[in-house]
């Protein structure tokens, strides 16, 4: 069972408010009981605004919210005074957050940068008092206009994480231990099939104060694509990775094959990531000895490669560097 702190989809109803109605107001002093048309606008109703929080990397905050309703804004009043405008209903989200209509699917907007503001669903304009529609023949008009309704819908808040660097392999291949020894990420390690049941990000330092991003993904399975084992719940986070670090175990019967049905699975989920960037790294190279190494360097896919061992610390700076090049490529 995945872990319930990590939850990258929510559906919620989301109304902004209508817009209060212009006003029907006269002028009316001791000494002029006939003056001209005064009413003011009415406010506009409140907005429906997502906004990106670094400090948040899940929709868990958002899992029991079911209703977003913007406050409607205030009718117009007499002496030309407007009606205050309806207050926005602000929702910070993590980056990489997708909003879809639940109804048709349609992608409506993301949030991708630290205090990005998208209004979602604009309040309805606030309608126009009498005093706007006054001219030289109808100077007494006892008509204004009302609110326009505000929008709702049904909406689904979809993640998809955003990290420089995605880790793609089978279950065991040594991601999360990689994860935890590169960066400062804890992620759950243990000698069985998905141990890794919800992403985890990691930063990674690097030289002069620079640093990467990192995202461990749950492991891929063969037939993946159609949701076998984890699936295509945790494929799409890959989406959003600007490199793909593939992991394969250098005691692999065959490496090559291991590799092409990694590539396949992607291939079939979405053919655009296999135009990334991607860089194979040999995992426990602690368990095959210096002549095995050498064999297998003849018999690797055609893509950088790097051999590594996250238990004895071999080879992590030479994988820190190929990464760092290639992300700044």
């Amino acid at each position: 069972m995945s872990n319930p702190n990590f939850v990258d989809y929510v559906k919620i109803f989301c109304s902004s408010g209508k817009g209060g109605a212009g006003s029907v107001h006269f002028l009316r002093e001791k000494f002029r009981d006939k003056g001209g048309p005064d009413g003011g606008d009415g406010g506009r109703g409140g907005h429906i605004i997502l906004k990106g929080n670094t400090q948040l990397w899940t929709l868990l905050h958002l899992r029991y919210t079911r209703h977003l309703i913007a406050d409607p804004g205030d009718n117009g009043a007499g002496t030309l005074k407007t009606g205050a405008d309806g207050k926005d209903v602000i929702l910070d989200v993590p980056l990489g957050t997708l909003v879809k209509d639940a109804e048709t699917g349609e992608l409506l907007g993301e949030v991708t940068t630290d205090g990005e503001r998208f209004i979602l669903f604009p309040g309805g304009k606030g309608g126009m008092g009498n005093h706007y529609f006054r001219t030289a023949t109808r100077q007494t008009p006892r008509y204004a206009q009302p609110g326009e309704p505000g929008k709702e819908a049904w909406v689904i808040l979809e993640l998809k994480l955003l990290a420089d660097v995605g880790l793609v392999g089978f279950p065991n291949a040594g991601k999360s231990t990689l994860l935890s020894v590169i960066s400062a990420a804890k992620p759950e390690i243990a000698d069985y099939p998905f141990t890794t049941i919800r992403p985890n990000l990691g930063m990674v330092p690097y030289r002069d104060g620079k640093s990467f991003i990192v995202a461990d993904i749950p492991g891929i399975i063969e037939g993946a694509h159609e949701g076998k084992g984890l699936g295509l719940r945790f494929l799409k986070h890959i989406e959003r990775n600007s490199l793909l670090l593939f992991m394969i175990p250098a005691d692999t019967p065959s490496i090559k094959k291991e590799y092409k049905i990694l590539l396949n699975e992607l291939k079939q989920y979405n053919p655009d990531l296999l135009d990334k960037t991607k860089i194979l790294a040999l995992t426990k190279t602690d368990l095959i000895s210096d002549e095995d190494v050498a064999k297998l360097k003849k018999k690797l896919p055609a893509i950088p490669s790097v051999f590594i061992s996250s238990h004895a610390h071999r080879g992590l700076d030479q994988l820190k560097d190929i990464l760092w090049k290639y992300l700044n490529e």
